[in-house]
């Protein structure tokens, strides 16, 4: 049941969620060999998509990518999507993902993601015929939203798409991965079954050999005592 004081639209909906899906990641490509100026050997950009193609800024006021302390101005903005860094460098490092929202009651959001760039078991990869693509698919959860940001949150989805913002195409094929996923879990849970019931078959034929073992010494134990017994 949904619990909404009347007001100004400030007030939280009981009792209410709203989940955003958002896809995240990086994409980056060697040149093969290093350059001479600087001594980098990947080119790379690291990314916060919506999962579905609504255009985020509704909802989003604006997304911070923390970098290495080694890059100049290691902090980047957008405002606006996409929601990229582009960049070039020579090492991995961990980048910090802030997502701040357009209603300030809501807490920034913090993703951790680490820049890949090296991958040793696919030469491809390694002379940069191919990029490695690291991408993670993730929900941001709001609990009992403000009535004026859930309209925001639902009406995101419906308005149409705008020409400008880019309509993504995932890096992976998350509804295949989410079919497997679910054959995967489903599999194992009817070998588990399976297993369980073969445990429990195995307990009692054990448990009856036990029984059948103490019923043969009770009655050598009592043929035992007879044979001891002195005659009168």
């Amino acid at each position: 049941m949904v619990e909404q004081t009347p007001g100004d639209g400030s007030s939280r909906l009981k009792g209410v969620n709203v989940v955003k899906p958002i896809v995240y990641g990086t994409i980056s490509r060697s040149f093969g060999a290093k350059r001479e100026e600087d001594g980098h050997t990947h080119t790379w950009m690291c990314y916060v998509r919506p999962y579905v193609n609504e255009d985020m800024k509704h909802w989003v006021k604006k997304v911070q990518f923390k970098l290495h302390e080694s890059y100049t101005n290691q902090i980047r903005i957008f405002t606006e999507p996409p929601y990229e860094v582009k960049e070039t460098g020579w090492g991995e490092f961990e980048i910090v993902i802030k997502i701040f929202f357009n209603d300030p009651m809501e807490r920034p959001v913090t993703i951790y993601h680490l820049l890949k760039l090296f991958n040793l078991t696919d030469p491809d990869i390694m002379q940069g015929r191919k990029p490695l693509i690291s991408e993670n698919y993730d929900e941001i959860i709001f609990q009992e939203p403000t009535s004026n940001f859930y309209k925001i949150l639902n009406d995101s989805v419906n308005k149409p798409h705008d020409p400008t913002v880019k309509v993504w195409q995932h890096e992976n094929d998350y509804e295949a991965l989410k079919v497997k996923t679910v054959k995967t879990l489903t599999e194992a849970k009817i070998n588990i079954k399976q297993d369980i019931q073969t445990m429990n078959d195995n307990v009692k034929v054990t448990k009856e050999a036990i029984e059948e073992m103490q019923r043969k010494i009770a009655l050598l134990e009592g043929d035992t005592a007879e044979l001891t017994v002195d005659p009168e």
